[in-house]
């Protein structure tokens, strides 16, 4: 049975220092109980180390990391005569971004190393270069979708 009442989006403003709704949206993903100036510094201070190492704009290394990790295919569950099956669909654009987001934060989360902003920064760096390990976690839904390609017929 389908939901009858889907919840309008919320608008994002964009954030201080780039004008960006994206940052704006990592900032409020990163944030924990409500702590927002503490997720923004963490967030900025994550993009000072990016520049500082790579001598490139921080905001071009954070989109070049959303681009590359953000998955074009994904498996979702489909119950057909009492079989579960895992059907490859195509991901809609703002589900993309969020997936990307959590997954990137996720990633840092669990890397060893000392503050959440230096984690930060090396995951944003490896994402944008095709590695890390949010980007394999793209490639393993890519695969799961692939494998699954027998039941794409059962689409949604």
């Amino acid at each position: 049975m389908a939901r009858r009442y889907k919840p309008e989006k919320r608008e994002i403003s964009p954030d201080i220092r780039y004008d960006s709704v994206d940052v704006q949206d990592m900032i409020n993903r990163i944030m924990i109980k409500g702590k927002k100036s503490t997720a923004t510094r963490l967030l900025y201070d994550a993009f000072d180390l990016i520049e500082e190492r790579t001598g490139k704009e921080p905001l071009e290394t954070f989109n070049a990391a959303l681009k590359n990790v953000s998955p074009m295919m994904e498996v979702r569950p489909r119950r057909v005569g009492g079989a579960t099956y895992q059907v490859p669909m195509e991901v809609d654009p703002s589900r993309r971004k969020t997936l990307a987001m959590r997954w990137i934060i996720t990633a840092a989360r669990n890397r060893p190393g000392k503050s959440f902003a230096e984690k930060l920064a090396n995951e944003l760096m490896d994402a944008a270069t095709n590695s890390g390990a949010a980007f394999k976690r793209r490639e393993e839904a890519h695969r799961m979708a692939e494998a699954n390609r027998a039941f794409s017929h059962f689409r949604i």
